[in-house]
């Protein structure tokens, strides 16, 4: 679940050895220098298969295979002796041998190719139909009494802390912001995929806020899965002083603990950097004080999140997480209606 960049890397061998026959399927690095070698990330990988998984939304990596860490720094064919220390273990052995079996003849690069397809197919239809299922199921406790702004809280708070949560926080503030828009006067730009990095994007941090009917950035978010130190406090100062945006807040969002002394380090730096507030707050202490803030937008809060969770690649938030969701807002919306 957590890494499928096997899978990738099987379409673009595959299609490699389709395109060029007289290639070896095993060897999708130039380093390697042969003649039969070939260069998969980008004559294959990033040129036709990302776009091909990201266009029929199949449940795989939406980066590059050849950016794993199991896969990155290989300069020697894909053999049935090559031991790779990623993880999943066995996802990296089963990948070799399969390419090792196209190489020795034993399947054709074609069938290898359609059948991954086809187990793609199956695989993205199983995670609907489950996601279907759970949000009929949810269908049925929404005529109870709505949650509380508490409920709600309880209920984030609860998906938060699952494994492999990093993106949740992000969408949190993004779903506040959709479902206050028009009382704020402000709206979140669209998102950016989870693993765009800033200097690549030139975004601010991962979330940006501009308002209603303007494109000027007024407040930048980032998340952190950690403690805030001072070193990102500096990081963040530079990064606004070298795109020249005049924003009114960079607001860090965390899920760890909050450290005074850097807190009042941002705090203090209002007048140094001429009018801009550097805030570190606590994500559900934001979300507490906006659901009692904006209680009677509370149920739009949770709607626009779901959506939102829904939505995201499952390389952001995985499939786990999406019925994780829906399980525990059906437990929460059953228990609301004694």
């Amino acid at each position: 679940m957590g890494n499928r960049a096997g899978v990738r890397m099987l379409m673009t061998c595959a299609l490699a050895k389709i395109h060029r026959p007289e290639v070896d399927i095993r060897k999708p690095y130039t380093e390697i220098g042969d003649e039969d070698a070939f260069s998969g990330r980008a004559e294959y990988d990033e040129k036709y298969i990302g776009p091909f998984t990201i266009e029929n939304n199949f449940p795989v990596n939406v980066t590059t295979a050849f950016l794993t860490p199991g896969f990155r720094t290989i300069n020697v064919p894909l053999s049935a002796s090559l031991v790779i220390s990623g993880r999943p273990k066995l996802m990296y052995e089963y990948t070799i041998q399969l390419l090792d079996a196209v190489y020795k003849g034993q399947i054709t690069a074609n069938g290898l190719l359609e059948e991954t397809i086809r187990q793609l197919l199956l695989l993205k239809r199983e995670q609907e139909g489950r996601l279907k299922q759970l949000l009929q199921e949810l269908d049925t406790t929404l005529n109870s009494i709505p949650l509380s702004s508490e409920e709600i809280t309880n209920l984030i708070a609860q998906h938060l802390s699952l494994p492999r949560s990093s993106r949740l926080p992000v969408l949190v503030i993004a779903a506040a912001y959709q479902a206050a828009s028009q009382r704020l006067g402000e709206r979140a730009k669209p998102l950016l995929p989870h693993n765009a990095a800033d200097l690549q994007t030139g975004a601010l941090g991962d979330l940006e806020i501009t308002l209603v009917d303007d494109e000027n950035i007024v407040t930048s978010y980032e998340m952190k899965a950690k403690e805030v130190t001072k070193a990102d406090v500096d990081l963040a100062i530079q990064k606004v002083a070298d795109s020249g945006i005049g924003i009114d807040n960079y607001i860090f969002i965390t899920t760890g603990r909050i450290n005074i002394d850097v807190a009042e380090y941002a705090k203090s730096l209002y007048r140094e950097t001429g009018g801009i507030e550097f805030v570190i707050l606590d994500c559900i202490g934001f979300l507490r004080h906006f659901l009692h803030l904006f209680h009677r937008l509370r149920l739009d809060f949770l709607e626009a999140y779901q959506e939102l969770v829904l939505s995201e690649p499952d390389s952001a938030v995985n499939q786990p997480l999406k019925e994780a969701f829906l399980s525990l807002r059906r437990a929460a919306e059953f228990n609301s209606s004694f």
